[in-house]
């Protein structure tokens, strides 16, 4: 049993007899009235959405999931190709369970996929992901703006803000969740 104020993205809840992955969650506190937390649930069996509110300690019960992993082999239109990497049976999957972290896989990358009764409810990336720049334009000679950045093409084709001083063919760390840059790679 967990707390409603503990509702997350893609955390799995039984409300009323029916297993929901949360899409949205928004704390909410108005003024000196009560808080509560607004949420969008989909049922995992219909895959309907509902909108519900639960009052900050109201609790939910939380299904058996598992977590998996997997190899990411190649795009097939907007399916994504995985490789388990136990007994190396394939699956495609729809590229919306990883959420906008998609757009930093590249081929032979770790995943895990997240199942609850036989369906796949969701899919995570590592936290940080190593990729090379393809094309950044070149530092600007005397430019001496201390919080300066310029975009950066990375190898999957995702865009990202990156300091003056990288150049093509570099290899940076990237952070999933937010999409920012962290580092250069070592």
């Amino acid at each position: 049993m967990i707390k409603a104020v503990d509702l997350r993205k893609g955390r799995t809840v039984v409300y009323e007899d029916v297993i929901y992955v949360v899409h949205e969650s928004q704390h909410v506190a108005k003024g000196n009235k009560r808080s509560y937390m607004q949420t969008k649930l989909k049922s995992l069996k219909s895959g309907v959405m509902r909108e519900v509110r639960f009052t900050v300690d109201e609790r939910l019960e939380v299904p058996f999931v598992e977590s998996k992993e997997y190899e990411y082999l190649y795009q097939d239109g907007s399916s994504y190709v995985l490789m388990d990497t136990a007994d190396y049976e394939q699956i495609s999957v729809d590229g919306e369970i990883f959420g906008d972290a998609v757009k930093f896989m590249k081929e032979n990358q770790k995943v895990s996929l997240t199942h609850c009764e036989g369906k796949i409810i969701g899919g995570e990336l590592p936290i940080i992901v190593e990729l090379t720049v393809q094309d950044t334009p070149p530092a600007i000679k005397g430019a001496t703006a201390t919080n300066q950045s310029k975009e950066a093409i990375l190898e999957t084709g995702a865009k990202v803000r990156v300091p003056p001083f990288i150049e093509n063919g570099e290899t940076i760390r990237v952070d999933t969740r937010s999409g920012e840059y962290m580092d250069r790679a070592k």
